[in-house]
């Protein structure tokens, strides 16, 4: 199978693809830096496999670049290597498209096991995580009104979001997302409209709260 590993840490990148090369039956094509080169690059080989991690600062995230992937390469495979064992991001990850989530703290032999099941079409979650993931499939706040972002925003509204809270102008980000400054503005109205906010420290607390700034 042809994988390609995402993942902002050379050392990472290069250990794990040491790992894979040695076995008989995976080959690393390629490694990215981020979201938007592993983007690039599985448009460019058509991996079976991106093996892609959440945080990959500067660049753009793991999470939002596994919806786009997903989306454009629904053929490729993807699977979520990362630090991160909080249920929202497995719950979120999922959601995205990706095919399974492990810990890099997981052994070798987990991994590997992990990449041939979501190769094979199959689905890989820790079994510590399988009742954290049916919680979050049901979780709603008391009243029944739903609190889940990534339910209530537009997918452009998510990447508008992490940018504003973490200090980033309307012109800076306009530069990072391709898009004009007046957009800019339209999402960040409508992200404190949709989340009830309304300054930007509130913006940055529920951004903290909710994880956003990983991304």
């Amino acid at each position: 199978m042809k994988i390609i590993i995402a993942d902002d840490h050379a050392v990472v990148r290069s250990g794990f693809m040491h790992i894979l090369n040695f076995q008989h039956d995976m080959e690393v094509v390629a490694t990215a830096a981020d979201g938007l080169e592993a983007y690039d690059l599985v448009a460019k080989h058509r991996p079976d496999l991106l093996l892609m991690d959440l945080s990959m600062p500067p660049g753009e995230s793991g999470l939002i670049a596994t919806g786009k992937i997903h989306e454009d390469f629904p053929e490729t495979k993807i699977l979520i290597l990362t630090m991160h064992d909080d249920e929202e991001y497995l719950f979120h990850v999922l959601k995205n498209g990706a095919s399974g989530y492990v810990l890099k703290n997981s052994p070798d032999e987990e991994l590997l096991a992990a990449i041939r099941i979501v190769y094979e079409g199959g689905t890989y979650i820790h079994p510590t995580m399988a009742t954290s993931l049916v919680r979050e499939f049901v979780k709603k706040d008391g009243d029944g009104v739903e609190t889940d972002p990534f339910k209530i925003l537009s997918k452009r509204e998510i990447e508008v979001l992490p940018l504003v809270a973490k200090g980033y102008g309307n012109k800076e980000i306009a530069q990072k997302l391709y898009i004009s400054v007046k957009t800019v503005e339209a999402h960040k109205a409508k992200i404190m409209e949709k989340l009830q906010l309304k300054s930007r420290p509130e913006l940055v607390e529920y951004a903290l709260r909710k994880k956003f700034l990983n991304f």
